[in-house]
């Protein structure tokens, strides 16, 4: 008798951590599987640990070795750590995309903002609407979250149904698109669900997320209190919050003024999406200086710390033309992101420098997650009834708090994995089946990088500890044609008894290459090789730190 397909899970990306998601499911046997992508987004590179790298995607090598087989990209919707990474990465997979209206035109207005793009098609599925890639039939289910059009994913196949959640909520008034589908989730659970792949992000968090109209309610009464010029940040992406900062100034009489590109983005494509009507008006960037202080509410880029966002140049006082003075207010409508810490910090230092007041979710509810709390968990799995539940989105700490719960509200079967293990959905008993090809790549520049690149090893070490550079010429005969050239960068011009680093240096060098033997110092390989080492070791003895060190050799 012929053995049944499996149906099978895989993380690439977004298990153990927030951001970078992909997601696969496979539907064959182990010579054979025919695959399925969810999301494919970005985490961003911390200055600290990874110096110049501003982005960190998902290593795909397996689904590009696969590519054949790949049927289709689905997206959940269009947060960066979700769909971020489609413009690099999709040239390599060259699969059909599938999403609906907001997250497909966000992308085409992304796309337009690039300088060479590829052409990317992506196929538009209406909210709630059903569509086949290859074996699966996938059907886009609505949910609350802090962007539109987000959406679960109901993935029917042969061996059974998984609800992959995506991001999700339970808000019955959003201030904009639908609430969380709760119906056709019971729908689901009746009919029967293998497996849901769920939301762990606010796993460790009591009780139930507060409506994005509370947050409305606060910012209308936060903005009609000011006196003078207001400027509110957000995430761009939030077009509920957008549409409750333009509702504020409005009932204030202030003139909205957009600032800064990827809200100006955001912006544009709600209005074409229908998501801003016309009675919410935004102005561009050239008016603020015209506008009377009571009068103008500048939104705002940069809630993250960017250091080339708005608002970091405005708490700098290096914005060409928005200034904030003594008596403005500034709204953090935004919650700050693990690992922007001291760069969101240091914005509001800026700002209260300036004397102008800030406010943050630690003082008002000027900001809600766009995640499930532990009794919105509860009621998912209590619609759903998953016979297996995996968690993801989340660090490990998220990770097995929702596995806790899962089993404390009766969940048949709980598994957690981590990126590229490679899970057995069903038939039969689930588990862990197999180890696929997992890691990151780092966007440097324009170019892609793995892990171990030259380029991210090397520069954590320069940042940590500089590079000493030697040239040498050498005649044929073994000899020193002149004086070596040495250059420290990154380093301290003196040592703690106050000599000269250089100085120390060059008659390290000067003393090795006298010191070897002729045949190799004829040798420009091991000369450099012998130099090298000689300095970094005195360096090391005199400063307590191994820079890089590049010795280059020329035979004259």
């Amino acid at each position: 008798m012929a053995r049944p397909d499996e149906l099978t899970f895989a993380p690439l990306g977004g298990v153990g951590e927030i951001g970078m998601n992909l997601s696969i499911y496979g539907l064959g046997n182990r010579h054979q599987r025919a695959w399925l992508a969810v999301d494919l987004g970005v985490s961003f590179g911390d200055e600290e640990h990874l110096p110049g790298i501003d982005l960190i995607m998902p290593d795909i090598r397996f689904l590009e070795k696969e590519r054949n087989n790949l049927m289709g990209l689905v997206l959940t919707h269009a947060h960066e750590d979700h769909f971020g990474a489609i413009i690099d990465l999709w040239p390599k997979l060259g699969c059909p995309i599938y999403a609906t209206q907001f997250s497909a035109a966000l992308f085409e207005a992304k796309c337009a903002a690039e300088r060479n793009p590829p052409k990317i098609p992506i196929t538009v599925i209406r909210s709630g609407g059903r569509v086949d890639i290859g074996p699966f039939n996938v059907e886009f289910i609505p949910v609350a979250h802090s962007i539109p059009e987000s959406h679960a994913l109901a993935i029917k196949t042969d061996v059974g149904t998984v609800l992959h959640t995506g991001d999700w909520k339970i808000d019955p008034t959003p201030l904009v698109g639908l609430p969380t589908d709760e119906r056709r989730l019971r729908e689901l659970g009746d009919a029967g669900v293998l497996a849901l792949v769920g939301d762990s992000t606010n796993a460790v968090r009591d009780g139930r997320s507060p409506s994005e109209t509370e947050v409305a309610a606060t910012i209308k009464k936060l903005v009609g209190a000011a006196k003078g010029r207001v400027a509110v940040t957000t995430f761009a992406s939030n077009v509920g919050r957008v549409k409750a900062v333009a509702d504020a100034a409005m009932a204030a009489d202030r003139e909205v003024v957009v600032v800064g590109r990827a809200m100006e983005r955001v912006v544009q494509v709600a209005r074409e999406c229908g998501y801003l009507d016309s009675r919410q008006k935004f102005r561009s960037l050239d008016v603020y200086g015209h506008l009377p202080p009571d009068k103008v509410l500048a939104l705002c880029t940069g809630s993250q710390g960017e250091p080339r966002a708005a608002l970091a140049r405005i708490a700098n006082d290096d914005h060409p033309q928005v200034t904030l003075n003594k008596g403005d207010t500034v709204i953090f409508s935004s919650r700050t992101i693990p690992g922007n810490e001291k760069a969101v910090g240091g914005i509001i230092n800026g700002l209260v420098t300036q004397g102008v007041e800030v406010i943050t979710d630690r003082d008002h509810l000027v900001h809600v997650s766009g995640h499930p709390r532990r009794d919105e968990l509860r009621d998912m799995i209590s619609w759903v009834r998953p016979q297996l539940l995996i968690p993801v989105h989340g660090e490990a700490l998220h990770l097995s708090e929702h596995a806790k719960l899962a089993r404390a509200t009766g969940v048949p079967k709980v598994l957690t994995c981590r990126n590229g293990d490679l899970v057995k959905l069903g038939p039969g008993e689930p588990g862990i089946i197999d180890e696929l090809p997992a890691g990151r790549l780092y966007k440097d520049g324009t170019i892609l990088e793995d892990a171990k690149s030259r380029a991210v090893v090397e520069r954590r070490r320069m940042a940590f500890a500089g590079c000493a550079f030697v040239a040498i010429a050498m005649t044929e005969q073994g000899e020193l044609a002149d004086d070596p050239e040495v250059d420290l960068v990154g380093m301290p011009e003196k040592n703690a008894a106050g000599e000269l680093l250089d100085d120390i240096v060059f008659d390290v060098v000067v003393s090795t290459v006298e010191g070897l033997p002729r045949p190799r110092r004829r040798d420009p390989d091991a000369l450099a090789e012998s130099v090298r080492r000689a300095v970094r070791a005195a360096l090391n003895e005199q400063w307590g730190k191994k820079p890089i060190c590049l010795v280059h050799v020329l035979t004259v």
